[in-house]
C-alpha cells in the first residue's frame, strides 16, 4: 500500500472555491444552468427534472418569503421526509437565519423541546408532522409559524409552501433584492443540529457556513463528484452525512440527485434512476452483497465457492468479466462508488466489492465535523481502515497506550463552533485547538485511521442509528419505582447488531407504597418495570427502543463524584 510519502506528492482533483452555502448556490446555478440537478417523481409516478437554475430560483423565492415573514436571523425548524422541498428549505434557512434540522422519528414532545431550545420562529415540514406539533403547541414556549410541505392549510393554522414558492418568486421578478443582497460571515452559526432528544441531555451541535463548504470542498478533492455523478438519496437528510455528502456535494460538483421511495423500493429505485454514486451505511452494503453472492451460488458451479480463494478469484478471466456486468448490470448498470459510514463494517465486504468492480469507501466522522475526518478515497484505501484524514483536517491519537491506541483528536475549518449555549460541554471537548472526539482509534505507520471503540457512552447499530443512553436513561429515571438505571449496548453471539438494554436498581420502598404491601416479590418488580419499559418505549423510535433488562440488588458502580460509571461492572448483563 501507498506510504505516507506518496500522499503526501498526489496532486488531488481541483476544486473551486466557495464562501458560504449561498456562494455555492449562485455559483452552481452559474456553473450547470440547464443541467439537471434534480429528478423527482409527479403524483403519477412519472420522472422530471429540475434545473439548477431553478432550484435556485425556488430557494431564492422561499428565502424571500422567509424574509417578507419576519424570519430574517431567525432559527428555522425543518422536518420532514427526504425529498426536493426539504433541501430547498434547508438552504433557504440557513441563509436568511438558521436552519434546525430534526428527526421526523422522534416523539413529538422531544420534537418541541428542540423548537424551544433552539428559540425557533418558524417550522417547515410535511403535514403529518407538522400537524402533530401544532395539536401540542400550548407546550410550545414562542408563537411559531407552519410552513406546511404538502400546501394544505391544516386548519388555517400552517402556510403552504408552494403559496410562498410562488410569492416569493413574483417579488424577486419586481425587483425585491433582500434575498440575494444577505451577507452572510461564513464564522457565524447558521446550522444548529441536536445529538439527543430529552431536555437533560439535549447537545446542539453549532456549525457556520465555513464548516460545511470547506468540508464538501475537502470531499470533492479525494473523491470525484462531477456533472456525470447521479445520487440516490436513502438515509435521512437531517444528519449531516447525508445532507452533506448526499446532497450539498453533488450540488457543488454539479450532479444529480434522486430520491428513494423507501428502503422497500431500494432495487426499483436505482433501475429506475440509475445512479452512480449510493451513501450508505454498512447493513444496506452488507444486505446488497448477501443478495449478489446469493444469486451467484444458484447460478455458478458450487467449485468457485469451495476453494480459500474469493470466488471471483476462483473464476477464469473471461467468466469473471461477465459476472461483472451482470452484477452492474443488476444494479442499474451505472453505479461507480458505494461511501459507507456511521458504523463499523466488515473489511471482507469492502474488498468483495472492489472484485465485483465497483469502489467501496469507508470513511469516519462525527456530526461535530461537519461530518467527515477521514476516508478511503480515489487515491488511497485500506479495507480494514476509515481511510486517511481529508485534506485540510488534521488528526492526531491523544495519550496512545503501548498499542497506539487512544483518543482521537481532530483539528481543522470542519470542527464544530462548539455546543449551542453550552459553554462547560464546549470546553471539555476542545483543548488548545484540538477536538476531542471521544472516539478511540490508532494510526498506522501510512497515516491510515482505525476505529477500536468509543470513550463516549453513544451507542451505534448496525444501520448507523446513534443513541444517546442519558436519553433513554432520563425517561426511567422519571418513574419513581426506579432509584436509578444503566442503559448499555448489547451484542449477542452470531448476531453483528447492537441491541437497547437496560439494568435497573428498584426503589423496593415506593413499591411497597405503589403496591399496598409489605413483601415485594421478583415477579412484582418485574412486572411493573417491564410495565414502565413499554410505556418509556412509546416514547421513543423504534430503534431505541429497550429490548431486555437486568434487576440489580446493588447500587450501580461510581466514580468518586457519585457518578454511574460506563464502563467495567456496569456494563455486564
Amino acid at each position: 500500500m501507498e506510504r505516507k510519502e506518496d500522499v503526501l506528492k498526489t496532486k488531488y482533483f481541483k476544486v473551486h472555491a466557495v464562501l458560504d452555502l449561498k456562494d455555492l448556490l449562485y455559483q452552481s446555478a452559474k456553473r450547470y444552468k440547464n443541467r439537471i440537478a434534480f429528478k423527482l417523481k409527479d403524483k403519477v409516478g412519472k420522472i422530471y427534472g429540475v434545473k439548477y437554475t431553478e432550484f435556485k430560483d425556488n430557494v431564492e423565492a422561499l428565502g424571500t418569503s422567509l424574509i417578507d415573514l419576519g424570519l430574517n436571523n431567525k432559527p428555522i425548524a425543518i422536518i420532514g421526509k427526504n425529498g426536493y422541498s426539504w433541501i430547498t428549505s434547508y438552504f433557504a434557512s440557513s441563509i436568511v437565519g438558521t436552519v434546525v434540522p430534526i428527526d421526523k422519528e422522534l416523539h413529538v414532545d422531544d420534537v418541541i423541546n428542540f423548537i424551544n431550545i433552539s428559540d425557533a420562529k418558524a417550522v417547515i415540514g410535511n403535514e403529518k408532522y407538522i400537524k402533530n406539533i401544532i395539536d401540542n403547541k400550548d407546550k410550545l414556549n414562542n408563537e411559531v409559524v407552519f410552513i406546511n410541505i404538502d400546501n394544505k392549510p391544516i386548519n388555517n393554522n400552517a402556510l403552504k409552501f408552494n403559496e410562498l414558492i410562488e410569492k416569493g418568486l413574483e417579488k424577486v421578478q419586481n425587483g425585491n433584492t433582500s434575498f440575494s443582497d444577505i451577507e452572510i460571515n461564513p464564522d457565524d452559526m447558521h446550522i444548529l443540529l441536536f445529538t439527543s432528544g430529552t431536555t437533560g441531555n439535549a447537545k446542539g451541535i453549532c456549525l457556520s457556513h465555513k464548516n460545511i463548504c470547506s468540508n464538501v470542498m475537502s470531499i470533492a478533492q479525494i473523491v470525484k463528484v462531477d456533472k456525470s455523478t447521479v445520487v440516490l438519496s436513502i438515509l435521512p437528510v437531517h444528519h449531516t452525512y447525508e445532507c452533506t455528502l448526499g446532497h450539498v456535494l453533488v450540488l457543488y460538483g454539479g450532479g444529480t440527485i434522486t430520491y428513494c421511495d423507501g428502503l422497500r423500493y431500494i432495487n426499483k429505485n436505482i433501475n429506475e434512476y440509475k445512479p452512480s454514486f449510493v451513501i450508505c451505511v454498512p447493513l444496506l452494503l452488507e444486505n446488497v452483497h448477501k443478495k449478489i453472492v446469493k444469486t451467484l451460488q444458484k447460478s455458478l458451479p458450487s467449485k468457485y465457492f469451495n476453494t480459500d480463494k474469493h470466488f471471483m478469484d476462483a473464476m477464469p478471466g473471461f467468466l469473471r468479466v461477465i459476472v461483472k456486468n451482470k452484477i452492474k448490470k443488476s444494479l442499474g448498470g451505472n453505479i461507480k462508488t458505494f461511501i459507507v459510514g456511521a458504523a463499523a463494517i466488515n473489511p471482507n465486504i469492502i474488498e468483495s466489492f472492489y472484485k465485483f468492480g465497483f469502489k467501496a469507501l469507508q470513511g469516519y466522522g462525527l456530526t461535530e465535523c461537519s461530518p467527515l475526518v477521514s476516508g478511503n478515497n480515489d487515491f488511497f484505501y485500506k479495507a480494514d481502515s476509515v481511510g486517511l484524514p481529508i485534506p485540510n483536517v488534521e488528526y492526531k491519537i491523544n495519550n496512545p497506550d503501548a498499542q497506539g491506541n487512544g483518543e482521537i483528536i481532530v483539528k481543522g475549518p470542519n470542527v464544530m463552533l462548539g455546543y449551542y449555549n453550552d459553554p462547560e460541554a464546549t470546553d471539555n471537548v476542545f483543548k488548545k485547538g484540538w477536538f476531542y472526539t471521544g472516539d478511540l482509534g490508532y494510526i498506522d505507520d501510512d497515516g491510515f485511521l482505525y476505529i477500536t471503540g468509543r470513550c463516549k457512552s453513544v451507542i451505534v447499530t448496525q444501520n448507523g442509528k446513534n443513541i444517546y443512553p442519558e436519553e433513554i436513561e432520563y425517561y426511567l429515571n422519571e418513574n419513581p419505582l426506579i432509584t436509578e438505571c444503566i442503559v448499555i449496548g448489547v451484542n449477542y453471539e452470531n448476531d453483528r447488531e447492537t441491541y437497547v438494554n437496560a439494568k435497573i436498581l428498584p426503589n423496593l420502598e415506593y413499591f411497597k407504597e405503589y403496591l399496598n404491601k409489605e413483601n415485594i416479590t421478583d415477579d412484582d418488580i418485574n412486572k411493573e418495570i417491564k410495565n414502565v419499559i413499554s410505556e418509556v418505549n412509546k416514547k421513543l423510535p423504534n430503534y431505541k427502543h429497550i429490548k431486555n433488562f437486568k434487576i440489580v440488588k446493588e447500587p450501580l458502580e461510581k466514580t468518586t463524584t457519585q457518578k454511574i460509571k460506563r464502563f467495567g461492572n456496569n456494563l455486564s448483563m
